[in-house]
């Protein structure tokens, strides 16, 4: 399929329904509405077409940009393409879901990470801190470096109660994946959970919630020291 096909099946897709729920989640005006149901039969007719994927994510829309994000490599991707997707993600769904995804397969994930936590733009942060809780939930302990974890969990104590809602959110699901899948730092990612305690963030017009770290940890583990790695932190 070439990117004119593709985008005429999403907005075959697009519901007004759907569009209007995903605007009160901070969705941009542009979306099509496109359901992730909707949007599997075509990723797996694309699947494997890097470029498009590429094409895809360039368009802005929200729609596109989440079908690329389920249909591209990150091991293909270049760090400066990583770069772009992190500081052109229409919204929180993309910076917050699909650039993670993407940037936890990348050799240079961790490092990508790391810098974007820093950054000025607040879905670029918010793309860091998911990253790097993809990466934790994904990667074995054994090959990640947990010195450097220890000391982003250091970080979120520090840093949560000024950054803006939507690192802040990155922020607690950090040290929610963190506390679930990685048993050297299991003991301080539930500390940093009690600590930082119920995180207040303004989800707008909304029913969602945001997760009491702790407690969802706990809920992860499902009784176990930790919980086993992800294969895939995609969905």
């Amino acid at each position: 399929m070439k990117l004119k096909e593709v985008m005429a099946a999403l907005r075959a897709k697009g519901s007004e329904q759907i569009r209007r729920i995903l605007m009160k989640h901070g969705a941009p005006d542009s979306l099509l509405g496109v359901r992730i149901g909707d949007m599997k039969p075509i990723a797996k007719r694309i699947k494997g077409d890097q470029a498009l994927a590429m094409e895809l994510y360039a368009t802005g829309i929200g729609d596109a940009q989440y079908l690329a994000g389920m249909v591209a490599d990150g091991h293909l991707m270049s760090g400066r393409e990583l770069q772009t997707w992190a500081e052109t993600a229409s919204w929180d769904m993309i910076s917050g879901y699909i650039v993670a995804w993407v940037a936890s397969e990348h050799p240079d994930g961790f490092k990508l990470g790391v810098k974007w936590t820093k950054g000025k733009q607040e879905h670029v942060r918010r793309a860091g801190w998911t990253t790097l809780g993809a990466i934790a939930a994904v990667v074995a302990d054994d090959q990640l470096p947990v010195d450097e974890y220890g000391r982003l969990l250091d970080r979120v104590v520090k840093e949560i109660g000024q950054a803006p809602d939507g690192a802040k959110y990155s922020m607690n699901g950090f040290v929610i994946s963190v506390g679930t899948y990685v048993a050297p730092l299991a003991a301080k990612a539930m500390a940093v959970a009690k600590k930082i305690g119920k995180v207040k963030i303004d989800m707008g017009d909304t029913a969602c919630i945001v997760p009491a770290a702790a407690e969802y940890i706990r809920k992860c583990r499902r009784g176990a020291p930790v919980a086993a790695k992800r294969k895939t932190v995609r969905c």
